[in-house]
């Protein structure tokens, strides 16, 4: 690496460990290298940052947060928490399954994995306590499961992977369906199992299926929700963009006219969360573009693919690196950032092993989604863990197993490829 890399990383590091916010850290680390080499006019960080964020299918981040936001304002998070346990809630430990569930199911309305562990966490963490699970188990799992709210569409990481790396948002979607699928059963049966060693959930409701078919039935109107998105986006019917515009005029008929559940206060309140949420990540978005521009005209891209390259031909092995990696930087990075620095960087490498850009980009999501639920950052971890209102040293003690069984996961989809790519090549 060149000198004016190392300074970059340095600096990026320094403010990391003094507990900068990580798009802040990412524009002061850019502008140190700019004042030290004289490299360009500091104009230019305006001109990158601008530039980073002029791009249409940017514009479906706000309308997914909106609509993930009106659909709890209609009431249909809680539809699905009440679909999750009525099916699942019966088993021995089965509300900690149902947490899972939820998380999956409410991912495909939402597209954000902190309003995912929220969302449910605010409905089912207190039934889970009074069912006798620990509250450091209860976040902990809620924690790991936010991880499935990057991995199942619409998926607001999925977007910009795709946007940054020219490869079909649609292929990506589908991608995410089996992985997805298969990260929520290991976390549910990794669940069932510590809450039966421990006797947790002894109290669950007994199994009914007029209740189990009433709670289906009420929550159809949710469901339909990443029909509309997946479909019309594989359909050819409309943009991810357009695709996220639908919903949120969807959101707002269900709220307004069917279920007549949404006021003004909970539009605006929608709004004002959507507006937060879309100014923190453009945030972070536009000093990654900057950060990303710099190791760019550094040549990193080209160092790290020849350094590889000359070191091995194997592509196992390389993938093996890569998974090490990047589940090393997400216990530090937020997932955003570094899927926006990482993605144009390794790009000649995906070419060089004949890697397929849509199968490292999802295993590129699931392994930053990882690190959300990993200290030191862990931010579904400390989301769950304000929920509760307790420390997030409480969950160290389970938060093993379950990464465990993530990650397990994450090593069958990096070496066989058909559970990620299957259903994109059936369908596409």
């Amino acid at each position: 690496m060149t000198l004016g890399v190392w300074v970059l990383l340095a600096a990026l590091t320094a403010t990391l460990a003094i507990d900068v916010p990580v798009a802040f850290g990412l524009g002061l680390s850019a502008l140190v290298y700019l004042l030290v080499f004289d490299a360009a006019p500091v104009v230019v960080v305006a001109q990158r940052m601008v530039g980073g964020l002029d791009s249409f299918p940017l514009l479906a981040i706000p309308l997914f947060l909106l609509a993930g936001n009106l659909m709890t304002g209609a009431g249909l998070t809680r539809r699905i928490a009440d679909l999750c346990t009525a099916f699942v809630g019966h088993w021995r430990g089965g509300l900690g399954a149902a947490a899972v569930l939820g998380c999956g199911l409410f991912s495909a309305l939402s597209g954000s994995s902190i309003a995912d562990v929220v969302a449910i966490g605010g409905i089912l963490l207190p039934a889970m306590a009074r069912q006798g699970y620990p509250a450091g188990f209860s976040c902990a799992l809620l924690g790991s499961a936010g991880t499935l709210g990057q991995v199942i569409p619409p998926s607001i990481v999925m977007v910009v992977y795709a946007t940054l790396t020219n490869v079909s948002v649609g292929q990506l979607f589908l991608a995410g369906f089996i992985p997805g699928a298969v990260l929520a059963g290991l976390l549910m049966a990794a669940s069932v199992v510590l809450a039966r060693r421990h006797g947790w959930g002894a109290e669950a409701v007994p199994f009914s299926a007029a209740r189990a078919l009433q709670a289906l039935r009420e929550s159809l109107l949710a469901l339909v929700v990443p029909v509309i998105i997946v479909g019309g986006i594989r359909l050819g019917l409309a943009t991810p963009t357009e695709a996220a515009g639908l919903a949120v005029l969807y959101a707002l008929l269900v709220g307004l006219l069917v279920e007549r559940s949404m006021t003004a206060r909970d539009i605006w309140a929608a709004l004002r969360d959507a507006a937060e949420g879309t100014a923190a990540i453009l945030l972070v978005i536009a000093t990654a573009s900057l950060f990303g521009w710099i190791l760019a005209a550094e040549r990193m891209p080209q160092a790290i693919t020849e350094a590889i390259t000359g070191w091995t031909d194997s592509r196992a092995l390389v993938l093996l690196l890569l998974t090490l990696v990047l589940l090393l930087l997400g216990t530090f990075m937020e997932a955003l950032a570094t899927v926006i620095i990482l993605a144009p960087v390794l790009m000649p490498l995906l070419a060089a092993y004949r890697i397929d850009p849509v199968h490292f980009g999802l295993l590129l999501i699931v392994n930053v989604s990882i690190g959300g639920a990993t200290p030191p950052l862990g931010v579904n971890l400390m989301a769950a863990c304000r929920v509760a209102g307790i420390r997030e040293a409480e969950t160290y003690r389970w938060l093993l197993p379950l990464l465990g069984v993530l990650t397990a996961g994450l090593l069958v989809m990096t070496y066989w490829e058909d559970s990620v790519m299957g259903l994109p090549r059936w369908i596409g």
